[in-house]
């Protein structure tokens, strides 16, 4: 891929604008003309590519399946809604379990597999949680946050371990300044945590609050809750799970009305059944009903999601009646910014990596590229 010449471009600090763009290994290079670059009809727009730090798997694959086929699967998968790069993301589940889906992400990492979206690391949503707000997450598996036991998991990982969802109230001053002092984001999540705690966390190292709203105490008028202390939290990112399921309209105009939409993050939390019709399927040895935009375990309690990217940004526009390129931002520099990567992607800019989507007005894909390599075409 050299390069596209007179394309309406997303360019960091433009908007969309008319230009050409160059890349070379990998990277943006100038917004000149170059030989051999692609022109498009004008009918597409070209965007920095979506980020996902939150997703559980896709089409058949889970990233607590330890294979390599199955996070190459993802993915490839998820490349057809325009993500470039993701965080493939672990669950509660026993030590072993846990330990094994680590080091098949490890390895994936290791082998630099050029095929669909990008692995920047992985997110490890619990053991550290709260047996009150444990959603989907299997209760005989959970643990009280521990440096000792994360370390004994981040070496499994080979270090790549980026995020970690926990229940700050169960012993995680310690856990938050660690992962801090280690470049990690701690994000707030599956918990009981009041207000109060919230902003003590965020003192601590805290960027993240995983899913908000959803498995975490909700905001009461004598009590504000995590919810509440999320809100008033002006350096923690909030997670947002845009499938209209999880969080209402209303409730999400509430939260970016209230965080500002550069602290908002749109994630998809999407399990296996994503790109999939109706049926039953698998999250961590349970069964997951999956009817329409829905997926539930049997006792009714939502479990993940179906959700693609394109459509959670879609979801955004029609709710806060914004613009394209503001709903862009929210899966793009947002997470870009608090994973702390923005220097790289998030963006088009001279310097970073070639990560474009190309897209139509309606947000349908058209090609997805990751370091200059195409991962998915429906142009040719």
């Amino acid at each position: 891929m050299k390069g596209f010449k007179n394309a309406n471009i997303y360019i960091e600090g433009k908007g969309i604008v008319k230009s050409s763009l160059a890349i070379e290994n990998g990277k943006i290079v100038s917004f000149n003309e170059t030989k051999d670059a692609r022109e498009l009809s004008d009918e597409f727009i070209i965007v920095p590519g979506f980020i996902d730090k939150h997703i559980h798997g896709a089409n058949h694959s889970d990233s607590m399946y330890p294979t390599l086929d199955d996070i190459k699967n993802i993915s490839i998968t998820i490349a057809r809604e325009g993500v470039t790069s993701y965080m493939p993301t672990t669950m509660t589940q026993s030590e072993e379990n846990i330990d094994k889906a680590l080091k098949n992400i490890k390895e994936y990492i290791e082998k630099e597999n050029k095929e669909g979206a990008f692995v920047l690391g992985t997110h490890l949503e619990g053991p550290f949680i709260s047996p009150k707000f444990k959603g989907a997450q299997p209760e005989r598996y959970i643990v009280p946050c521990s440096v000792e036991e994360f370390m004994y998991y981040q070496a499994a990982s080979g270090n790549n371990i980026k995020q970690v969802t926990l229940a700050y109230e169960e012993n995680g001053k310690d856990l938050c300044n660690y992962l801090f002092s280690q470049g990690i984001v701690a994000s707030i999540g599956h918990t009981n945590a009041t207000a109060l705690e919230v902003l003590e966390a965020a003192k601590n190292g805290v960027t993240s609050a995983t899913h908000t709203y959803n498995a975490m105490k909700p905001l009461h008028h004598r009590e504000a809750g995590t919810v509440g202390g999320v809100m008033l939290a002006d350096t923690i990112y909030a997670e947002l799970i845009a499938d209209l399921v999880h969080v209402s309209p209303e409730a999400i105009r509430v939260l970016c009305k209230v965080k500002g939409l550069d602290k908002i993050v749109l994630v998809t939390d999407a399990i296996e059944s994503k790109h999939l019709p109706d049926g039953i399927y698998n999250l961590g040895g349970q069964d997951v009903i999956v009817k329409g935009r829905e997926a539930r375990l049997a006792d009714g309690t939502l479990a993940g999601s179906t959700l693609k990217m394109n459509q959670a940004i879609k979801n955004i526009i029609n709710v806060l009646n914004i613009s394209l390129e503001k709903a862009i931002d929210l899966a793009t520099i947002n997470p870009a910014r608090n994973l702390g990567i923005d220097n790289v992607k998030g963006s088009i800019a001279l310097g970073k990596d070639a990560d474009l989507t190309i897209i139509d007005k309606d947000l349908n894909i058209y090609m997805t590229i990751s370091k200059g390599n195409i991962i998915y075409n429906s142009i040719d």
